[in-house]
């Protein structure tokens, strides 16, 4: 049963969102604020996490920031603020995904189980097990990144995107297939996604991420790894 904890301080949205959660067997973990909320992510491991970013205590970037030192679980923004900078903001933080409040309970669960499915996806059997360029190496069945000693942190959006990549040694993939492949069918129009992420893959994987060396974009067209 897929582990959902919703931070979230608005009593009767938690009831919501726990009623519709727990009618579709998600077992439910409520946070009414940041500080449970750490305390919850570290003591229960959720699959996947809700985070309302308005909390009494703290900002929600901060719980986002907080938990991306030492997790890769999924993390989805709900929030009322709706700005295209709020989402970047959020995005870059770490979170995987930003529903704007008001939203469609459908719509949230199916990006829950979007989610759900890039954690669990599990590694392709026709692609090398260990990739290794000048500046890092990715090992693929271990789902681990290393930069010389120092272990690379990705979220679970970021792993998804760099392992498409590198199954495509040299080849382009295109926006729309990597929209498709880790967000799902309506995405489709969604790029400024594609392009928070790979500035985060290039700021973790790249010696110089404004002239990236293993991370191209093909402007207009998509992306690709050259090895």
């Amino acid at each position: 049963m897929t582990r959902v904890l919703v931070v979230e301080d608005d009593p009767q949205l938690v009831r919501a969102l726990k009623i519709n959660l727990q009618a579709r067997k998600f077992e439910v973990e409520e946070a009414p604020n940041g500080t449970s909320a750490l305390h919850l992510a570290a003591a229960r491991n959720p699959d996947v996490i809700v985070l309302d970013l308005g909390l009494p205590d703290m900002d929600g970037i901060d719980v986002i920031k907080s938990i991306r030192g030492w997790s890769r679980v999924p993390i989805l923004v709900l929030s009322a603020r709706h700005t295209s900078e709020e989402k970047v903001r959020a995005l870059d933080a770490g979170a995987d995904d930003y529903v704007t409040k008001p939203f469609s309970m459908d719509e949230l669960l199916a990006r829950l189980r979007a989610a759900s499915r890039r954690q669990e996806a599990p590694a392709a059997t026709d692609r090398p097990a260990l990739v290794v360029t000048e500046d890092f190496t990715v090992d693929l069945a271990a789902k681990k990144v290393h930069r010389g000693d120092r272990t690379v942190r990705l979220t679970p959006t970021e792993w998804h995107l760099l392992e498409i990549l590198l199954s495509h040694p040299g080849h382009l993939v295109t926006q729309q297939q990597l929209l498709l492949e880790v967000w799902g069918p309506t995405y489709q129009e969604n790029t400024n996604y594609l392009r928070v992420y790979m500035a985060q893959l290039r700021r973790k994987l790249e010696a110089d991420p404004s002239h990236p060396r293993y991370l191209i974009t093909e402007a207009g067209m998509g992306y690709r790894f050259e090895p």
